[in-house]
């Protein structure tokens, strides 16, 4: 009643100090009004994208096919010539077909004897699959004409990583008459049991002829076998020579 009485006595006595009370509502009203507003829609117009010009003037991705082997060098035929040792012209007659088949039917490679010129000649064909084919059928036939077994030298074709590394006696040390006669009985052993061993240890292919070595293998076993030899050529008794082989093998299969 005090309240009243004072908010008319402001109002009569001028206004000066007019109080403006804003309305008080509860929740429910307020969720009521809301729900009494009409829901506003946005209308969004489509506008049909067009393609920007730089990207309409693009051509279309080209797709180029690879090269086949008688293309990368402009159809032009590629030959290898192998010459043949006359100690090696009767085996290479006794497995001529063992020799023919792979190359021909395998790598897609031409192979005929010259038997004038006495040479083995390679001819790349139009189907020939890889350019490197004409190359490792060459080394294939140059690994038989060193002594190889056919069984052996055809690994060549069928692995990238092998290889033919060729040395003679004197290159390690220069011997004659009967030293150079012994180092070779060491190098072959009792019925080849020392190059046997060499070349099971170290998953290589070894050929003595004469004076020289050949080794067939990979990179890191034709260096093994190559160092077991040079012991021996120097003059290192077998058993030691064994001993170390073993040690390095075993370093060789533990690190792959």
């Amino acid at each position: 009643m005090t309240r009243r009485i004072r908010r008319g006595k402001e109002k009569e006595g001028g206004g000066q100090n007019l109080l403006t009370l804003r309305p008080r509502f509860q929740k429910s009203d307020q969720l009521k009004m809301q729900s009494n507003e009409a829901p506003v829609s946005m209308e969004v117009e489509a506008v049909p994208c067009k393609p920007s010009s730089a990207s309409a003037a693009l051509p279309p991705k080209p797709s180029f096919e690879p090269l086949k082997a008688h293309e990368m060098s402009d159809g032009r035929v590629q030959f290898r010539k192998v010459s043949v040792p006359p100690h090696r012209y009767s085996p290479l007659k006794k497995v001529w077909m063992e020799i023919y088949t792979p190359v021909y039917e395998q790598m897609k490679i031409d192979i005929r004897m010259n038997l004038k010129g006495r040479k083995v000649e390679l001819k790349s064909r139009a189907d020939t699959p890889d350019v490197s084919n004409l190359q490792k059928c060459s080394d294939f036939v140059q690994a038989f004409m060193l002594g190889f077994d056919v069984i052996d030298a055809i690994a060549l074709l069928r692995m990238d990583e092998l290889y033919v590394e060729s040395f003679e006696i004197k290159d390690v040390k220069t011997l004659r008459g009967e030293h150079l006669s012994r180092a070779i009985g060491r190098l072959s052993g009792k019925g080849g049991k020392t190059k046997f061993a060499i070349e099971n240890a170290t998953k290589t292919r070894i050929v003595i002829a004469d004076t020289k070595i050949h080794i067939l293998g990979s990179f890191a076993n034709i260096k093994v076998a190559r160092d077991s030899l040079c012991s021996l050529i120097l003059g290192s008794p077998a058993g030691k020579v064994y001993s170390k082989l073993r040690a390095v093998t075993a370093r060789l299969a533990e690190r792959f």
